[in-house]
């Protein structure tokens, strides 16, 4: 019997592991084409998003609760592990979605009202207390080897910001209810916003606190001359003929030097207009537009803040405001905002009641004064 040659056996070596290396070839090709295609489908997945995940579900119960009344999915919502109380009082109403809150607030920001140029603070309590040091400790030289007089004891002022309940009444029929294509939470955020933007607006300048703000023109005021704690200065404009240049001036500098680095004017759209056309001894207008975008008009160097519930120039009337209103006023507000769903009261439509909690008041006289439109 003849004996394989060494060369057969190599090559019957080589021939199986030609077949051993193909089917490897084979199976590593089938597996990258099942890898290619997974990767094409997760291309085509959208990406998650945390935030969405969190927010979710509770916009999804708040549009059921707005559209049918459904609060099944408010009540026992959970967001984050923690249980969100959605729920309050059987009258009270729901807390509105992130979304709905962040629109409205955003809306209260933008708007024309000494809000933008205020200090505002987020509380939970129903009242807020600002503790003001109105005096200075007295100061003075001391020797190496001399008597050193006792300082005087400074003043503490508390002064307290009651909140008040802010409401709006929005109305919508119950066939735009049944429509899905209808986005009920950008209406309703809209229809909130403007109300709440126009009641806040009146009531910090107006305000007399009575189930509303204090508003800094409800505040005694006084000749600057005259000016005492609890009181706001004035500077006259020592003519009723016509709005002096030089009273501008005046009220500019009647402010102390701490608070005009962040100073603002405050008027009206009319008084605005009686204001651009003044001008100085040299013929140059006080009043200078922003030269970059956003940038707000400019009366004397100092940004002018339009708010619509100034009074007019009139007799005795105080219709310009300078000062640091983040010094000088504070807005205090609950953050939570609340909706209920009135079906009944005016049938065939649905009443939406929205409340949140909002009060303010002047907490540094001194950071602000007016002008009066009178000989003294």
């Amino acid at each position: 019997m003849d004996t394989p040659s060494v060369t057969d056996e190599m090559n019957g070596f080589i021939s199986d592991f030609n077949v051993f290396a193909g089917e490897v070839k084979q199976r590593l090709e089938q597996q990258e084409t099942r890898m290619t295609r997974l990767d094409r489908k997760s291309a085509y997945r959208p990406a998650l998003s945390a935030a969405v995940d969190t927010d979710a579900p509770h916009q999804k119960a708040f549009d059921a609760y707005l559209r049918s009344g459904d609060d099944d999915g408010l009540r026992h919502i959970e967001i984050e592990g923690k249980a969100m109380s959605t729920a309050v009082a059987a009258d009270g109403g729901y807390l509105v979605s992130p979304q709905t809150a962040q629109t409205i607030q955003s809306v209260l920001n933008a708007t024309a009202s000494i809000r933008a140029i205020s200090s505002v603070v987020n509380v939970d309590a129903s009242s807020y207390d600002v503790l003001v040091d109105r005096t200075e400790p007295g100061a003075g030289w001391a020797s190496e080897t001399g008597t050193v007089a006792e300082s005087t004891t400074p003043v503490i002022d508390r002064i307290s910001i009651r909140l008040h309940e802010l409401s709006a009444l929005p109305k919508v029929s119950q066939r735009l209810l049944d429509d899905s294509a209808f986005d009920l939470e950008d209406w309703l955020a809209t229809r909130i916003a403007q109300r709440f933007a126009r009641a806040e607006a009146a009531a910090f300048v107006n305000g007399d606190g009575v189930d509303k703000p204090n508003g800094f023109l409800t505040v005694t005021k006084v000749a600057n001359a005259s000016f005492s704690w609890g009181n706001l200065g004035y500077v006259a404009t020592g003519s009723t003929a016509a709005l002096p240049a030089d009273s501008i001036v005046d009220l500019v500098y009647a402010l102390g030097a701490e608070y005009r680095a962040g100073a603002s004017f405050v008027m009206n759209s009319k008084t605005t207009g009686v204001l651009r056309k003044l001008k100085d001894s040299d013929g140059r207008f006080l009043w200078s537009d922003g030269l970059a975008a956003g940038e707000p008009a400019r009366l004397m160097g100092y940004p002018v803040l339009i708010a619509e519930d100034m009074p007019d120039i009139a007799a005795n009337a105080f219709p310009v405001a300078f000062g640091n209103f983040t010094a000088g006023y504070t807005i205090a507000e609950r953050a939570d905002l609340r909706v209920l769903r009135d079906p009944f009261s005016a049938k065939p439509h649905v009443l939406f009641y929205a409340t949140k909690r909002v009060g303010g008041a002047v907490t540094d006289y001194a950071a602000i004064k007016l002008l009066r439109y009178a000989t003294a």
